[in-house]
């Protein structure tokens, strides 16, 4: 999958990109994620790409010319075309959808999209209307700018790309994936400090443990998150058990 992204701040992104997973599915060519400096796409000697906000007011705004000449020319668009498809081009704001599991599933289902990190106050208004295709937030919360959700969004989405994890089944069985929050783990030693890990993890009966596992992620679902059981794909089983722990 390829990921295009489009900032003023693109040192941002190696640190983390050239890490662990995400560096191996790079290397593996599982994923691509070209980075792409806007300021490349000015045509003043001081590179702006902002500007004062029509009206009034405190703070910048992110002029339409570079973001709309740096997202053409990289995605090969006819400059007449208005939301152009098939390659989405999201808008990260805090006024967008909510990103959410669901979103990063829907999105793993392209080839390619492009990320336009938002600075200062805003991007011009004609860039929402005729140049973006989505708009998400990764939360209700404001931060400086878009290039810590870009990251959120591609290691979210990469997680999904069959062969990015070691286990093929790694993604399934995450926080949410399911409609629920994971079940505990442990590991080795069995015993450390007092705390020993649950006999049935060491029984070596997978039904047991996948029940066990099951029970556990609806427990701790309903005390952490109980807004989640309202969505979530319960069996008679699973409602049961609520009942009885509610009991």
């Amino acid at each position: 999958m390829l990921f295009d992204v489009f900032t003023i701040l693109p040192e941002v992104f190696p640190p983390y990109l050239e890490s662990s997973i995400l560096q191996r599915a790079r290397q593996r060519g599982l994923i691509d994620v070209r980075v792409h400096n806007i300021r490349d796409y000015t045509h003043d000697k001081h590179h702006t790409t902002d500007d004062t906000p029509y009206g009034g007011g405190g703070g910048m705004v992110m002029k339409p010319e570079p973001v709309f000449e740096a997202i053409e020319s990289v995605l090969g668009l006819a400059s007449h075309l208005s939301k152009p498809q098939p390659v989405p081009v999201i808008l990260l704001t805090p006024q967008g959808r909510v990103f959410n599991q669901r979103v990063a599933e829907e999105l793993a289902r392209y080839e390619r999209i492009a990320l336009l990190c938002g600075r200062y106050e805003g991007v011009d208004e004609r860039i929402r209307e005729h140049l973006v295709t989505d708009e998400i937030s990764v939360g209700d919360y404001v931060l400086t700018g878009g290039e810590l959700p870009a990251l959120l969004i591609i290691d979210a989405i990469s997680r999904l790309i069959p062969g990015v994890l070691g286990d093929p089944e790694g993604a399934q069985d995450d926080s949410h994936s399911m409609g629920l929050l994971e079940y505990p783990h442990y590991t080795r030693p069995p015993e450390f400090r007092g705390w020993s890990v649950p006999e049935v993890l060491l029984s070596g009966d997978h039904g047991k443990i996948e029940r066990w596992r099951r029970e556990q992620a609806l427990l701790r679902t309903q005390q952490r998150r109980p807004d989640l059981l309202e969505k979530a794909v319960l069996t008679e089983r699973d409602r049961e058990f609520l009942r009885k722990e509610e009991r």
